[in-house]
């Protein structure tokens, strides 16, 4: 190697920009953090992310779908982690559910378009996230590709997924 080469840092991509990341922001005292990153991922750093959060957690889970709606307040961590694990292959491979993981301080939201975005009281998913291997941005990046904002077909092993993830939490169903 010459002396008139410039060097290249070991932690940036050689060709392409890093695909997992996370943006920042604060509004009213209210950080929110947008990550980026596959399908997989994004459904898995859900999961990962919700070990996390108050022993006892409230959810909502919609199905685009179909317009249904669950709701339960106060359910055992670990449960809600299980049954996210259950939902984890339908949800990754079919999106088109909305799932919302909270306590009074933290948010994780995984959309219908499964995108992950989390609202907290303090900036602490900053770390976590860095430590998960995402890398911070200034802003999202443009979308190479915008998906449908809810999905046409039916997928009955996913809806049948989500009805018995609502019965294993004790879950309600919720009217608009």
């Amino acid at each position: 190697m010459s002396r008139s080469m410039p060097t290249r840092s070991v932690d940036t991509p050689r060709f392409r920009p890093t695909s997992e990341w996370f943006v920042m922001g604060r509004h009213r005292g209210v950080h929110s953090v947008q990550v980026g990153a596959t399908a997989e991922r994004t459904v898995d750093l859900l999961q990962a992310l919700a070990l996390h959060l108050d022993p006892s957690v409230d959810i909502q889970i919609v199905d685009a779908r179909s317009g249904r709606r669950w709701q339960g307040a106060m359910c055992a961590l670990p449960d809600v982690r299980a049954e996210l694990e259950r939902l984890r292959q339908g949800l990754a491979a079919y999106g088109g559910v909305e799932v919302s993981v909270y306590t009074p301080s933290d948010q994780l939201t995984l959309t219908a378009a499964l995108q992950l975005v989390i609202y907290a009281r303090t900036n602490r998913w900053a770390f976590l996230l860095e430590g998960a291997g995402l890398v911070e941005r200034l802003a999202v990046p443009p979308p190479v590709w915008c998906p449908g904002s809810v999905p046409r077909f039916s997928v009955p092993s996913l809806t049948e997924t989500l009805e018995t993830t609502a019965r294993h939490l004790g879950l309600e169903e919720a009217t608009a």
